[in-house]
Order: C-alpha cells, then sequence, then structure tokens
C-alpha cells in the first residue's frame, strides 16, 4: 500500500493561504496542515479548522525567520531584540557554534503548541519552519516539548534521493548533505514513542512543485507512508505585506494539488491518503537504507 500524506504549511500566515489550505481540504486533496502560532491570521485558520473537524491541525513551529510567543528575556539565545534570527544561515550558525540554548527551544516550542491547544486546536503533530529541526540539537527539545503537550507525531525531513527534484547543484549537493543527519536524528527521541513517514517529499521541489513534478513524484513514489509538504496559498495583498520568498508560487501549488491528486487517487487504486491522525509510532530508523539517505 502506497499512503500519502500531504501536509500544508504555513496555515495561520494570512487569509489567502488559509483559503488556499480549506479549498484543497473540501476538495480531497489534503487532510493535513500545521498552523503558525504567531501567524497575522491565526484566528482566521482556527475558525477553518474547527468548522473542518477531518483536518488534522499540527504546529508549525519556528525558531527562526518569525517573532517567538515568550518574551524575549526568557530566550535570550534565540532572538535579536524582539525576533528570531531573520537568516538561516545565521540561525545554523550560531546552532553549530553553540550559542542556542536547549531549554530556552523547548519552552518556546511548549508555549506554541499551547497557544493552539488553548485555540481549542487538538494538535495532532509537529514540523518546524525551514525544517530546523532535522538538527539533532533542535529535534530533541522539540520532541520533549511535544510530548509534554501530548503530542506524538513529528515530521521525518529528509527526503530520499529519488525524490529530490532540482536543477542546481549546490541545493542538491546540500539536501545529500544534510541526508547525512538522519540516522543521528532518529536517536534524539523514541522512534516508537512518535509517529512519522518513511520521508519527505517536495522539499527540493519549493518553488517548483508544479502538475508535472507532481504528476512525477506521485508515479514513482514506492510503498509505504510517505509525506509530501506543499504550500499552497493566494499571491493576495495580504501576502505582500509578508516576508516570504515563496509568492506567486503558491497559487502554481495549489493548481497542480487540485488538478493532480483527485487524478492520481483515481488511477493509482493503490494509493490511500492518509493524515497524521492515521500514522502509528514506529522504529523509523529501521526504515531501509535506500530510504534513509541520498548516497
Amino acid at each position: 500500500m502506497r499512503r500519502l500524506l500531504i501536509n500544508a504549511d504555513d496555515f495561520g500566515l494570512t487569509p489567502g493561504v488559509n483559503r488556499a489550505i480549506a479549498e484543497l481540504h473540501d476538495a480531497g486533496c489534503l487532510l493535513s496542515t500545521t498552523l503558525l502560532a504567531t501567524g497575522a491570521a491565526f484566528a482566521d485558520a482556527v475558525a477553518l479548522a474547527k468548522s473542518r473537524p477531518a483536518l488534522a491541525v499540527g504546529c508549525h513551529i519556528v525558531l527562526t525567520d518569525g517573532m517567538p510567543i515568550l518574551p524575549s528575556a526568557e530566550i535570550p539565545s534565540l532572538v535579536q531584540g524582539t525576533y528570531f534570527r531573520p537568516k538561516l544561515g545565521a540561525f545554523i550558525r550560531d546552532l553549530m557554534l553553540g550559542r542556542l540554548n536547549e531549554s530556552e527551544i523547548e519552552r518556546e516550542a511548549v508555549a506554541q503548541i499551547l497557544k493552539l491547544q488553548q485555540a481549542g486546536i487538538a494538535v495532532s503533530h509537529i514540523d518546524s519552519h525551514k525544517h530546523t529541526h532535522l538538527f539533532p540539537a533542535i529535534v530533541r527539545p522539540l520532541a520533549r516539548a511535544a510530548a509534554a503537550c501530548g503530542v506524538y507525531a513529528l515530521r521525518n525531513p529528509f527526503e530520499p534521493a529519488w525524490s529530490i527534484q532540482t536543477g542546481s547543484f549546490v541545493r542538491s549537493l546540500q539536501l545529500r548533505t544534510l541526508n547525512h543527519l538522519h540516522d543521528p536524528f532518529f536517536q534524539q527521541f523514541d522512534p516508537d514513542q512518535f509517529a512519522t513517514t518513511e520521508g519527505t517529499l517536495g522539499v527540493s521541489a519549493t518553488g517548483n512543485l508544479n502538475a508535472h513534478t507532481l504528476e512525477s513524484l506521485l508515479e514513482i513514489m514506492p510503498e509505504g507512508a510517505w509525506e509530501l509538504v506543499c504550500h499552497p496559498g493566494y499571491n493576495d495583498a495580504d501576502l505582500d505585506g509578508i516576508t516570504t520568498r515563496l509568492r506567486r508560487h503558491r497559487v502554481t501549488e495549489l493548481h497542480a494539488l487540485l488538478a493532480e491528486i483527485p487524478h492520481a487517487l483515481r488511477n493509482y487504486p493503490e494509493l490511500q491518503l492518509i493524515s497524521y491522525r492515521d500514522l502509528q509510532p514506529t522504529a523509523s530508523a529501521e526504515t531501509p537504507a535506500e530510504s534513509r539517505t541520498a548516497s
């Protein structure tokens, strides 16, 4: 059985992003999304989620390029002024230099998850903005935070070699290099406690996830449960006020999903669309080597 878990990131970013995610869910094209605790359209997203009980809503934990929940004085190693580091490169540099305090990461993650829960969202899973949790020193406190809040599912952020879709040699090399963090990643928490997938598709295709790319991925996706990460939305005036590199392409992703997912479900009888609620904890570190690495 091929099990496809489509998760839309950035729920709560803008009303246009929220509307696109709701439309995709209503059309039967996705069952999971992750909500930004400090998103400008958080309240709108919560209302849409509450009217769609079949939509699994997780927490899209932000540690860079955004605003924290906790006061800056409580998480000094994570912020510059009142915001997180705006650039991923600076975040990774300071992470590698040991400048980020794990207890502060855990407390901020708990605060973000709790904001969703206190708004009435039954948080189904966690992932992270910019996939920062692929680093062992980040997933370790995030897993502790999730467990403390009763959340036991998270994104396996590693993309298998067969799905890497990029024309950039540098980008391809980055992804293949990061995949060597796979085993250390799964050593930071009990894989029998946390549910996840075999891996994540679409990371390399971010900014290029059109109908052709999506069709190609679905054709070659092997058996097992795989997450497709996407960023659908409408490129409107609200998005103009948000710092994001994904603008016009959010509409491209929306149209690609609306066209290709119903087509794939009709033409591949063995393909099952699932959500994070359908996953069970598994010893994910035991997945086949060809699924775990990009070598």
